[in-house]
């Protein structure tokens, strides 16, 4: 995967595999160097933890030019593809939508996720919004020679409107107003049991991204329910923070460091994580897979 296209195809169809596609969500170069370390095939960017690591709240009031260097110095580190949160793209309009994404591509991300939640929180954009926003992205994508791959997440869920059986009727309509824009994966924000997962699932047909929260199946339930990808969203950051919190406590309450020192990695493997990749071996003449 030498090039953006490449790796940006090859994210595609991770989307379509026989199992689940797990996606961690990184906040900065070393933990995306983790994740990719540990064997995970792509890497998205987590839009709470990753702004919150630089001192800024969820949402859009991280300046975007510093969003996008953080996305590309992410990107400019790893192998496999990487996905980056926009959140609901820096702006109310097509334009200023489209111009976040271009910048993104251009800082070497292969995918994009998009909500359509409005940055004040409070209520959702119009779906005929979202849906000229999605198309004009997969426009873009195709301009600059990049087939990125588009997460359409709705918060319809979340909102409250309704009974629950209403907003998951709203999140599915807008879910599928997004696959036909364009979206290549729908993510319903929120979504966590097996019945609404598996009527969700049905309804739209096409890979459905489910977060990683309190509640959630696991990867086999989901893998049997059709769910085609599984993403951390912010849970590394708050499990990162969590030990941080416990080992604090621990020191300051009984003198002793076992949750600060247990299972942590060296000096020597810190350091790597922000240092060049070493070069790939040269394949040995001859050498293919085996017979």
């Amino acid at each position: 995967m030498s090039t953006q296209a490449e790796k940006a195809e090859a994210f595609r169809a991770l989307h379509h595999a026989s199992h689940p596609l797990i996606l961690p969500n990184a906040w900065d170069v070393p933990s995306a160097r983790v994740f990719e370390d540990a064997g995970f095939s792509a890497v998205a960017t987590s839009s709470a933890g990753l702004m919150v690591s630089r001192g800024y709240p969820d949402g859009e009031e991280m300046p975007r030019r510093e969003l996008v260097a953080t996305i590309g110095r992410i990107a400019g580190t790893l192998r496999i593809p990487l996905s980056a949160d926009v959140v609901a793209g820096y702006g109310h309009g097509v334009a200023a939508t489209t111009s976040t994404v271009r910048m993104v591509l251009s800082a070497g991300a292969v995918g994009i996720n998009l909500e359509d939640k409005a940055p004040s929180g409070e209520k959702l954009v119009s779906r005929a919004l979202q849906v000229r926003k999605i198309q004009a992205i997969r426009k873009l994508g195709e301009s600059m020679g990049v087939p990125l791959v588009i997460n359409g997440r709705t918060d319809a869920l979340r909102v409250p409107a309704g009974s629950d059986e209403e907003r998951l009727r709203e999140a599915i309509r807008r879910a599928v107003a997004y696959r036909d824009a364009g979206a290549d994966c729908v993510y319903p924000m929120g979504l966590t049991e097996a019945e609404p997962i598996a009527k969700f699932v049905g309804e739209l047909q096409c890979p459905v991204n489910v977060m990683v929260r309190k509640g959630l199946p696991p990867v086999a339930e989901l893998e049997r329910l059709g769910v085609k990808r599984v993403s951390f969203g912010p849970s590394a950051s708050y499990a990162t923070m969590g030990l941080l919190k416990r080992a604090s406590q621990e020191i300051l309450a009984q003198g002793t460091y076992a949750t600060l020192l247990d299972g942590a990695i060296s000096f020597d493997e810190l350091n790597r994580l922000a240092g060049p990749r070493p070069a790939s071996p040269e394949p040995t003449p001859g050498a293919g897979a085996p017979g």
